[in-house]
């Protein structure tokens, strides 16, 4: 049976995307906030809203008690988590379990073997999936430097728990490896109390290919096609795009097997993502899974007509996926660029404050996911991402002058934001061509 009423765990766009799938769905919303989000669009746009703790992401959006709380009290039957915060916490899907509220994702028990970036790596590799040449969990730096020496420089130490790029250190020799190993695990530790590092073998020069998954309960599992995210700065995805310009067809069918090959062999449910590196050979590596929505899940929508979203509700209701892997068709191509606040000429400064004028662009196929509005006050205490733009076109050449064009549209006045940096992105030969790789900004 379906929901009357779920609670969005989130905050920002994607509480906004969210609450509108909702809504298209006839279900009532519940948005829950900060007190620093008191004013927030979210909260305005849901049927219900509940103040779950001060500005602090630790006692407010990370708060389980208090959403748990706000859950019971609203009537809501399940919750969804959107990204970050507490999507991919078992603890949280356990509670909400324990509670009768249905957490709108994977079990805990799957979320606990794919989040662990090493259990899922030792999973894929069992089930026959490509993985990047690595270790076990190391126990501390001399064994690090011992499979190091092994394997060969450079290495990836990267940490077990979490993503957004926290916890990984590129080793180029030895002379560094005990600085790196020290910092990816104390930065670890503080953003998922988890300290635990393995070591993969760098690949160079790789791109970031990912594959976006729906699976029922029924055993269904269907594979949407691959999204470009090779653009990235830090380890933090800028541009992305689908399909990729240099994915084959050929390719793409093996990504597809592959990516659903791995999501049945972890009895995968509800929406998730399959990350790859593909080398200069055109050979594929898993890399992780996310087991949850992904934010540049936009592009895949756009090129396949399927919301993602609200087919994440269906199947946590019960709902048989209504379409099969024959059915999935990708048509044009779309890209996504995400609007931070933040001023790349100074070094990335994040940036807060009034948005005193704001004009979004429109147009055939120009879609916008964010929660700004004129006269909002963006907080400094959460992340710097203030919207997407996302654009559809019959070819890449045309989606990349829509996509110039709608950023030069872009009007935020009384905050710092990337939009000209974006512009020289899309201006670069590499990304015109579609050959860029993860090292792109490196060249700029």
């Amino acid at each position: 049976m379906m929901f009357s009423k779920i609670l969005i765990a989130n905050r920002g766009e994607i509480a906004v995307r969210i609450i509108r799938a909702c809504k298209e769905m006839g279900i009532s919303t519940v948005a829950v906030f900060s007190e620093a989000d008191r004013d927030a669009f979210h909260v305005v746009l849901a049927d219900e809203s509940y103040c779950i703790g001060p500005h602090a992401s630790t006692d407010s959006y990370l708060n389980m008690s208090a959403i748990i709380t706000a859950a019971v009290t609203s009537g809501a039957q399940a919750i969804h988590p959107g990204y970050g915060f507490l999507s991919e916490n078992t603890k949280f899907a356990r509670l909400c379990e324990k509670c009768n509220i249905k957490f709108i994702g994977p079990k805990a028990d799957v979320i606990d073997i794919m989040g662990d970036k090493d259990s899922a790596r030792r999973t894929m590799k069992k089930a026959g999936v490509p993985v990047i040449p690595g270790t076990d969990i190391l126990q501390n730096v001399v064994e690090a430097k011992k499979a190091a020496n092994a394997m060969g420089y450079p290495v990836l130490l990267k940490a077990r728990s979490g993503g957004g790029g926290k916890g990984i250190r590129l080793v180029e020799n030895e002379s560094q490896i005990e600085n790196a190993y020290n910092m990816a695990s104390a930065e670890a530790f503080a953003s998922f109390s988890d300290g635990a590092l393995y070591m993969e073998k760098f690949l160079f020069p790789v791109k970031h290919i990912e594959a976006q998954i729906l699976c029922d309960k029924f055993g269904n599992a269907v594979c949407l096609g691959e999204r470009e995210c090779s653009v990235q700065r830090r380890n933090q995805k800028l541009i992305e795009e689908s399909p990729s310009p240099a994915v084959t067809e050929k390719q793409r069918k093996e990504i597809i097997a592959i990516s659903r090959k791995a999501a049945l062999a972890c009895g995968y449910v509800n929406a998730g993502t399959i990350e790859f590196l593909m080398d200069k050979d055109g050979k594929f590596y898993f890399m992780e899974m996310n087991t949850r929505l992904q934010v540049e899940h936009g592009v895949t929508e756009m090129v396949t007509g399927i919301d993602i979203v609200k087919w994440q509700i269906r199947i946590a209701a019960g709902t048989k996926l209504s379409f099969t892997q024959a059915d999935v068709m990708l048509e044009g191509s779309s890209i996504e660029c995400r609007i931070n606040a933040e001023n790349p000429k100074a070094n990335f400064r994040p940036s807060a404050g009034r948005v005193e004028l704001l004009h979004f662009p429109a147009g055939p196929s120009v879609r916008i996911d964010s929660a700004l509005y004129q006269k909002y006050s963006v907080p400094p205490f959460y992340d710097s991402m203030i919207a997407k733009i996302l654009v559809h076109a019959r070819t890449r050449e045309e989606a990349i002058r829509k996509m110039r064009a709608a950023l030069c549209e872009l009007v935020i006045e009384g905050i710092d934001h990337n939009a000209e940096f974006l512009l020289e992105i899309l201006s670069m030969k590499d990304f015109e061509k579609g050959s860029y790789t993860v090292d792109l900004l490196n060249k700029k």
